[in-house]
C-alpha cells in the first residue's frame, strides 16, 4: 500500500462516494477506483462495499481506517515540518466544551493566534461521550474536556487543573439558603443541562436518579451555558456548572449557590493520541498549562 491509495480510501469514506472523492483529490474517478482496488489487493480483502447510494466499510475497512488516517496525518505533518522548520503551523482540530472555550481557552487561542501566524485552530464541541473517540480515530488532533481523572492506554492526557463545580439556582429557589442540602433533597428537582459534551452532568443525574417512590427528575437541555444561566435565574430549575462559568452571576446575585457538594471531582484535561504529538499540539498544550496557571493565580 502507498499514501495515494490510503488517501483515496480515506476520501471515499469521508465523502461517501468515488465520484466526490475524485473531485476532492482532483483526480479522475477511474483513478480513485484503481487505487482502491490496488489497496484491497495489497491487503488481501475488500475494504468497501459498493451500495446503490454510496459505500459502506467492511469489517476490514473499519480496522484499517484509523491506521490510514494516522498515516495520512503523519505524512502531512512530516512534509510540513520539513517546510516549516518545526514551527507550529497548519490546521489544528481541537475538541472542547463551551465552558472551557468561553472561560478558559479564549486567551489561549489569542496567544497562539498572535505568536504563530501560520497556525489555524478550529474549536469543536462533539456530542457528549464522543470526544475521546474522535481523538482516537484522528478526527480531532487533541481535546480539552472536564471529567474525572482517568488514563487511557492509547492516549496521552495532562490534567491542567481541578475544576470546581457549583449547583446554582435562582434567588427564590426552594433549596437556596438551606444549610447542607443532601442528595435526597435534590430528588424530584428540575435540572437545567447545558455545556454540550460535558460529562459532569451525568454525575449529577446519577445522584438524582429515581429510586422507589420517587419520580424521574425533569431535565431541560439547553444549547448554551448562557441560556442555562438565564433559565435558572428565571426559575426554570437548578444547574450544575463550573464555578468559573458562574462567578460573575454569583457576585451579582442573579444566581445563588445551593449548599450541596458533588460526590465526585472533575478536572480540566487535554488529551491526544499517544505517539502523535506535532509541534502544533505541543505548543497548544504548553500554552494551555501556562494560561490556566495564570488564571488560577489571578483568582
Amino acid at each position: 500500500m502507498d499514501t495515494a491509495q490510503l488517501a483515496a480510501f480515506v476520501a471515499v469514506v469521508d465523502v461517501g462516494s468515488f465520484t466526490r472523492a475524485a473531485a476532492r483529490l482532483n483526480v479522475s474517478q477511474p483513478t480513485v477506483t484503481t487505487r482502491i482496488q490496488a489497496l484491497e489487493q495489497g491487503v488481501g480483502t475488500p475494504l468497501l462495499e459498493r451500495l446503490p447510494r454510496g459505500v459502506r466499510l467492511t469489517p476490514a475497512g473499519v480496522d484499517l481506517l484509523p491506521y490510514a488516517r494516522d498515516i495520512m496525518t503523519l505524512t502531512e505533518r512530516a512534509r510540513q515540518a520539513v517546510m516549516s522548520g518545526g514551527q507550529p503551523h497548519g490546521r489544528l482540530e481541537v475538541g472542547t466544551v463551551e465552558s472551557l472555550t468561553t472561560y478558559r481557552l479564549l486567551p489561549l487561542v489569542e496567544y497562539l493566534y498572535r505568536r504563530y501566524p501560520d497556525l489555524r485552530i478550529s474549536l469543536r464541541s462533539p456530542a457528549c461521550g464522543e470526544t475521546i473517540a474522535r481523538v482516537r480515530d484522528g478526527g480531532l488532533d487533541c481535546a480539552f474536556f472536564v471529567d474525572s481523572a482517568a488514563s487511557h492506554a492509547d492516549l496521552e492526557t495532562v490534567v491542567l487543573c481541578q475544576e470546581p463545580l457549583v449547583l446554582v439556582g435562582a434567588p427564590d429557589h426552594l433549596l437556596v439558603g438551606r444549610h447542607r442540602v443532601t442528595d435526597d433533597d435534590l430528588l424530584g428537582a428540575t435540572l437545567v443541562r447545558a455545556d454540550h459534551g460535558a460529562d459532569y452532568h451525568q454525575g449529577l443525574e446519577r445522584v438524582v436518579a429515581p429510586g422507589a417512590g420517587h419520580e424521574r427528575p425533569r431535565i431541560l437541555e439547553l444549547d448554551s451555558i448562557t441560556a442555562a444561566k438565564r433559565g435558572v435565574a428565571n426559575g426554570m430549575g437548578m444547574a450544575l456548572l463550573p464555578l468559573v462559568a458562574v462567578r460573575q452571576e454569583l457576585a451579582a446575585g442573579t444566581l445563588h449557590r445551593i449548599d450541596w457538594e458533588p460526590p465526585f471531582r472533575v478536572y480540566t484535561q487535554v488529551t491526544w493520541r499517544r505517539g502523535v504529538r506535532s509541534a502544533a499540539v505541543r505548543a497548544l498544550v504548553d500554552a494551555a498549562a501556562q494560561v490556566i496557571e495564570d488564571q488560577l493565580a489571578g483568582t
